[in-house]
């Protein structure tokens, strides 16, 4: 058992996420994750809508190869009524199922602070820098995952150790999520100070993740200096492999993308757009491999990244050189 505050918070042996990932985080992936120590989180879109899985159903195939804990992502975006109310009845589902570590991102997470606490939870933030965190913690949110500038997907723009300080004094625990590729990068990031890491990267080049096998050797063979941050997903920056595609489309978004994005009363529904093509292309990329469109998600953890692996011998390389060093 290595103890850090994320430990006695989640319940597990290593301080270690498999964070949420659409759409590579499939039930296998999360309970492997999970049976060797770690935390796999549950992303409940790629669940239903990738996997195929009913959200109760998988939650309980998660268990029927783990019963280690596990944890849910809450996306609590407010720009759709519909979604927050599907998204309320997937908390609630699972709770009911035993589920009590959750991670909230991108809008106000009181309601889901609420329900967790109420059956002995916690619930961990996503956060990119001070403001947000002041936020979060108005809320009531039990830590924070710090996500740096050298993360994939919706990446921040300060890098691990600048934003460990700016967030030290806020007395949660704090959780780094970027750049972790090796067991040293995330011995390094304990060290300095952190509660324990949330990979992602890192988990698709496995053999439990269901991503295409063209999705996971380009992770392999790519170096930090391959990763480019692209607007033409979602209308915001998303850090990507630079694949021949993406040279070839460009990274910055349009005009029109760009002044719907701004606009007051637009934004909302550009948001919305943007969101279900990113879903839908980013599904046929990850899953049908490079015969598609070429948009990877990666962070510059894939320098440290040289081979495919099982997500559990992952998990344990991890926490042995954690505790070599205690």
């Amino acid at each position: 058992m290595i103890e850090t505050a994320l430990t006695r918070h989640a319940g597990v042996e290593i301080p270690l996420i498999c964070g949420a990932m659409y759409p590579c985080s499939n039930p296998e992936l999360i309970a492997a994750v999970s049976a060797a120590g770690g935390l796999g989180i549950i992303q409940p879109i790629s669940m239903m809508y990738v996997h195929k899985h009913d959200l109760r159903e998988g939650i309980r195939l998660i268990r029927s190869i783990t019963d280690r804990p596990i944890g849910f992502n809450a996306l609590v975006e407010q720009s759709s009524k519909v979604y927050e109310d599907r998204m309320k009845g997937w908390v609630d589902i699972a709770i009911e199922e035993g589920v009590r570590f959750f991670v909230t991102a991108l809008g106000n997470p009181r309601w889901v602070v609420e329900k967790v606490h109420a059956v002995g939870g916690v619930v961990y933030h996503d956060v990119t820098e001070r403001k947000w965190a002041d936020k979060a913690i108005t809320h009531g949110v039990d830590g924070l995952i710090c996500v740096n500038a050298r993360a994939g997907g919706h990446a921040g723009d300060r890098l691990a150790e600048p934003l460990y300080r700016e967030l030290a004094d806020l007395d949660l625990p704090l959780v780094c999520a970027g750049g972790i590729g090796g067991a040293g990068d995330f011995v390094d990031a304990i060290d300095a100070g952190y509660a324990g890491c949330q990979l992602g990267t890192r988990f698709i080049a496995t053999t439990e993740c269901r991503a295409h096998d063209d999705y996971k050797q380009a992770i392999v063979r790519a170096k930090a200096g391959d990763i480019v941050h692209t607007e033409r997903i979602s209308g915001v920056p998303v850090a990507v492999i630079e694949t021949d595609y993406v040279r070839r489309v460009g990274t910055k978004a349009g005009p029109i993308t760009r002044r719907m994005l701004r606009h007051p009363k637009l934004k909302h529904y550009a948001r919305m757009f943007f969101s279900l093509r990113s879903i839908w292309q980013l599904r046929k990329a990850s899953l049908e491999g490079g015969g598609y469109r070429d948009y990877w998600q990666a962070g510059k953890s894939v320098e440290g990244i040289d081979a495919v692996e099982p997500a559990g011998e992952i998990v344990a390389r991890f926490g042995a050189a954690l505790r070599a060093c205690q």
